[in-house]
């Protein structure tokens, strides 16, 4: 089996998640591939995404290392199934890796949980709004990486109407709602489009009000992506110079009390529509 050069952030998760199982038995990389009965190098090679590993070796290695948790086994052990490529990796020399990462772990998710108080979240805009937001990019995008943008961040929504649609909650402060991308035309277009996405019984859509004051989390977009065991969750968060991905288990504790926090802030979802409704006609 070749090892990856370039392994995903989902290839780089499993092995995370292999080491977890190692490190909790207590075990050193060198006393593992003993037990396993192959190479220290292979070890390493699996626990760092470089190396494929069969579902079947996934559950005997928890076996060997003494793992309780058939639940979490099971779920990693689901990490190796897919061998299809993904719609995303048709960008793969077109846009960062970072974002074909996200795409990835959008399809794997079994929830999404998004914050924003500052913009609208990439699977409810429109095609015209995730134009403008790219033609604002820092340094500035070329016309050509701008349409190839928009059209990843609309193929990334379809996760919200396949076959058996992933839930998803979004929470956006008053504020993005009064943002103007692309003018007003556009700008209404857009909280029509959001209105009309609410309508999906798998779409929850709250908004903060003004009225609620302060709240948590400093105004960064938080992106939270359920996996099917609590243990696989991931955080994405967007930064000033790319994409980052939280696993750890304070950090996926930190950021559901955050999310949990703003939704408590939040209007109902029948209240939240009426304001972005209002909003519409003041425009």
């Amino acid at each position: 089996m070749p090892v990856r050069t370039n392994p995903t952030a989902r290839q780089l998760r499993f092995g995370t998640e292999l080491r977890k199982l190692r490190e909790r038995a207590g075990l050193s990389s060198t006393e593992a591939a003993r037990l396993l009965g192959i190479k220290q190098a292979q070890v390493s090679n699996m626990e760092t995404g470089r190396l494929a590993v069969s579902a079947e070796r996934v559950r005997t290695m928890a076996c060997q290392y003494e793992c309780p948790d058939k639940e979490l086994v099971e779920a990693i052990a689901g990490m190796t199934g897919e061998r299809k490529r993904g719609w995303w990796e048709e960008y793969r020399d077109i846009l960062p890796p970072g974002l074909l990462d996200l795409a990835e772990l959008e399809h794997h998710g079994t929830a999404l949980r998004t914050a924003h108080t500052s913009g609208i979240p990439g699977l409810l805009q429109t095609l015209e709004h995730a134009r403008e937001v790219f033609r604002q990019v820092v340094p500035e995008l070329s016309p050509p990486e701008v349409e190839h943008r928009t059209s990843f961040r609309i193929k990334r929504q379809a996760v919200l109407f396949q076959k058996s649609p992933v839930q998803y909650q979004a929470i956006i402060h008053e504020a993005a709602l009064h943002m103007r991308f692309g003018g007003r035309d556009v700008a209404r277009n857009q909280l029509k489009h959001l209105l009309k996405m609410a309508e999906h019984p798998n779409i929850s859509l709250y908004v903060i009000p003004f009225e609620a004051g302060g709240y948590p989390g400093a105004g960064q977009p938080v992106y939270y992506v359920h996996g099917p065991v609590p243990q696989l969750d991931t955080v994405q968060l967007d930064q000033s110079h790319g994409i980052a991905l939280l696993n750890a288990e304070a950090q996926l504790g930190k950021y559901r009390v955050i999310l949990d926090r703003l939704t408590s802030l939040s209007l109902i979802e029948l209240e939240s529509r009426a304001l972005i409704h209002h909003i519409i006609q003041t425009m």
